[in-house]
Order: C-alpha cells, then structure tokens, then sequence
C-alpha cells in the first residue's frame, strides 16, 4: 500500500504538504552525464584547470564542493566540465555503503574526472546530496554491483525511487544544513590551526627556541642530552591481559592494543587492571605512542606500558619528547625494540622547567579537546536532524 503520509518528522513550520513520490530516472529536466579522464598523473600544482578525482569523493569532499583542490593541464576539450548544481556520485568503490556518496558541485567549469556519475537536474543539488547521503544511502548500496570492486553507473540511478518536496523546501533545507557544515567546518578549522601552532611551539621548545622562566624570572640551567631510558621504565602489560574478547560500550574498562586501532572497546573484567596513570603506551612494531590517563587492560602483549619516575621526568614532557624525536624506522619485517628505543638521546630540561613546559603544553590539549568536543557535538545534532529532515 502506498505512504499517503510523506511528510518529514522535522520541518520548517511554513511547509506542509506531503513530499511528491517519484523515480530519480523520471524527474523533468534531468540528465546523466559520465565524467572523462583525468589520472592521478595528471594532476599538477600549477594547473590550469580545476578538477574533480571520484577518489577525493571519499577523502576530501562532503556534500558541498565550493572549493576545489586538484588542478591539471590536461585540454579542457578532452574534458567534461561542470556546471553549477551538479551532483557527483562515485562510479567504483570498495564498498556497496562507501560508494553511495554524492556532492554537489557549486560552481561551473571545473573538470569532472571518469569513474563519476553527474546528474543535472532542475532538483536543488544540495538538498540532492543529503538527501541521497543519507535517506537513500542504503538503496543507492543496493543498486550498486560487484564484489572485489563495487560498480555503480547511470542507469543504476536513474531507477532509485525517492520523494520530493517542492523547490522552495528544498532551498530552506539545503540552507539550513549547509549552515550547520559551515558550523561544524569552522570549528575543524579552529582546530586544525590550534594543532599547527602546537605542533610550531613544540619545534620551538625543543630547538630552544622558546624557554620558560622560573618563579623567580630567572632562566632555568641548560638543558642535558639524556637517553630514554634513563626516564622512563618500561613493563610488560601481561598480568593485565583482557581474557574476554566480547567487548561492549556498556561496560567500564577500556581495552587497548597495539597499533593504529588503539582503543578496541570495553570490558566487565574487574581484576588486574591497570591503574597507576598516566603512562604512555608504545607499541614496537609500528613505534606508535599513546598517552593514557585511565585506568586499562590490554588485549596483547605486543605493546610496553612506559612509565616515568616523578622525581626525575614529567611524563607529558617526556610524551611531548617522544613525539618529536627522530627515530630510524627500519625495514617492514624488523621490530625496532624497546630496548634500542630507550638508547636514543634526547635533550631534557631541569625538572622544574619540564613541570612548566607540561603545564603549557596541557593547556594547549585542553582548548584543542573542547574544541573537538564542540565538533562532536555538532556532528551528533547534524545525525539527529538528517534521520528526521527526510523521507
């Protein structure tokens, strides 16, 4: 039986007829172009003419493109150029889910690469690209076909069914939520700038470009070379190994392991658990560091939990060092043990001044953590408001 009630749960109160059912294919004024060309050889820094690869789909763009990255030399007569509203769907992918992700493209003339989809239409294309993103994520990944690699064409589209609501409520919705990216852009902004002035202070610190004062505004005794493991200790996290592996968010006690993954989830287990924090946690495969301020277990045993002695280091000091330092890496094959990292030799303030320099350093990681909060928080509202905008 057809849904004679198409109305969003959320909506702005000046609209209130039912969205009109209809089959993307059959929209007036709608048209499916494939993009052209464009390798990733053909992209050079001084290009001539901005353009579109299907790959940053996945790792640049969301669903508004203002302002493009990519630029090539490439004729523009051997190109398929935009045109303002357009919207981009990747044509291959990895996944059936990943490859149902459409941008709208704002602006005219920009090279559209092949492997992309475009369909131009009369639709706001903004309000298109959410909608599809989100409300029709799931039945563009049904459309899609394929197994190693996922393909996604034209003729796939153009028999997505969706509905409609009238141009004006398109605008109104495009507008509102381009506001809440524009939001959220910002506050990644902020943090991104926050993270590179970190990142300079901490270049500066530890080429002594930047010293600290005591209380006195005397400066603080030279810095001394001294090796790692003249700081730190190190211990095996055997004893406090998880035994479970059925992790759930509900539970108290995180689980850590090694490598990029970092956090696995959380546990019920409640003996053996690591609880003299902060320590930071290095894994000697990838020679990933972690600084930890909560109580743990451990999933393996391929990781060191380092730990420092109070009365010689600061721990977010020596963090802060180890982040800095310059490590050999190796071949892929060979572990660069613990006990050759603890012989590298980086230079150490007094005590006192690495007190002052972990106290200005934590301010730091505060404001960047508020922000991220704010992010956070921004994107849960964004979720929320996308599951009850459309139909």
């Amino acid at each position: 039986m057809e849904n004679t009630n198409l109305k969003p749960v959320i909506r702005f109160p000046e609209f209130t007829e039912n969205w009109k059912p209809n089959v993307l294919g059959k929209l007036e004024n709608i048209n499916f172009l494939k993009g052209k060309g464009i390798s990733k050889a053909d992209i050079v820094d001084d290009g001539k003419t901005e353009c579109i690869r299907y790959g940053e789909l996945y790792t640049i763009y969301d669903e508004v493109i203002n302002k493009v990255y990519s630029k090539t030399n490439l004729p523009t007569s051997e190109l398929v150029l935009s045109k303002v509203n357009d919207v981009i769907i990747p044509a291959s992918g990895e996944t059936q889910i990943d490859i149902a992700t459409a941008s709208c493209v704002l602006r005219d003339d920009i090279a559209l690469s092949g492997d992309l989809n475009i369909i131009r239409s009369e639709i706001n294309g903004v309000f298109l690209s959410y909608y599809l993103n989100n409300k029709k994520k799931k039945a563009i990944a049904r459309l899609a076909q394929g197994s190693s690699v996922i393909h996604l064409y034209n003729p796939h589209l153009k028999t997505l069914k969706l509905n409609q609501p009238i141009p004006d409520e398109q605008k109104r919705i495009a507008d509102f939520l381009t506001s809440v990216d524009g939001r959220i852009t910002l506050l990644k902004e902020k943090k991104a700038t926050l993270e590179a002035y970190k990142k300079g202070v901490l270049q500066k610190i530890f080429n002594q470009e930047i010293r600290f004062k005591d209380v006195n505004g005397n400066d603080f005794p030279d810095w001394e070379e001294k090796m790692l493991g003249e700081v730190l200790n190190y211990e095996q996290p055997t004893k406090y190994i998880v035994e479970s592996i059925e992790y759930d968010n509900s539970f108290e006690t995180p689980v850590l392991t090694a490598g990029k993954s970092f956090l696995l989830g959380y546990t019920d287990e409640t003996e053996n658990i690591f609880t003299n924090v902060p320590v930071i946690i290095f894994d000697d495969f990838t020679m990933a560091n972690q600084f930890v301020t909560f109580p743990f277990k451990v999933k393996s045993s391929a990781m060191k939990i380092l730990k420092n002695d109070i009365t010689k280091s600061n721990i977010v000091f020596v963090y802060a060092a180890m982040e800095m330092v310059y490590y050999p890496k190796g071949d892929e094959h060979k572990r660069f043990w613990i006990s050759e990292y603890s012989k590298i030799k980086i230079p150490f303030p007094s005590l006192s001044e690495q007190i002052k320099i972990a106290s200005y350093l934590t301010a730091l990681d505060d404001k960047i953590d508020s922000l991220q909060q704010k992010i956070d928080a921004s994107l849960d509202f964004k979720k929320g408001l996308l599951q009850k905008m459309f139909v």
